[in-house]
């Protein structure tokens, strides 16, 4: 019979708020998903809204488009990311806007 270790690999789960986060260290079985040891850290109880079946995941800051078909190797970290608050390309758009205004301004005052 094969023991513990050989069946088993470490990998980290973490998941961060801006103002709490939280790395779980995990044996899972060789083999596991990056789904499987998302759901395994049961981040989910600690962290409101966390869904394991539309979270976004990624291993060492990568996305992973397939996380429950994503095979994990021994030491690697799982992020679950967060939904984005706000359009990157509208927060783009918007800081252009504000920048042009600024330098608009900036060349009418006298000096």
């Amino acid at each position: 019979m094969a023991d513990f270790a050989e069946e088993h690999i470490k990998v980290e789960v973490a998941y961060a708020l801006a103002n709490k986060q939280k790395v779980v260290v995990l044996n899972v079985p060789k083999g596991a998903s990056v789904y499987d040891a998302a759901v395994a850290s049961k981040l989910d109880e600690e962290f409101e809204g966390i869904d394991w079946n539309t979270a976004k995941m990624g291993v060492f800051g990568k996305l992973v488009p397939k996380p429950k078909d994503r095979v994990l190797e021994e030491g690697e970290r799982v992020e679950i990311y967060r939904p984005l608050i706000a359009d990157p390309k509208e927060v783009r758009k918007r800081r252009a806007e504000k920048a042009k205004l600024a330098k608009k301004q900036s060349s009418e005052s006298p000096e």
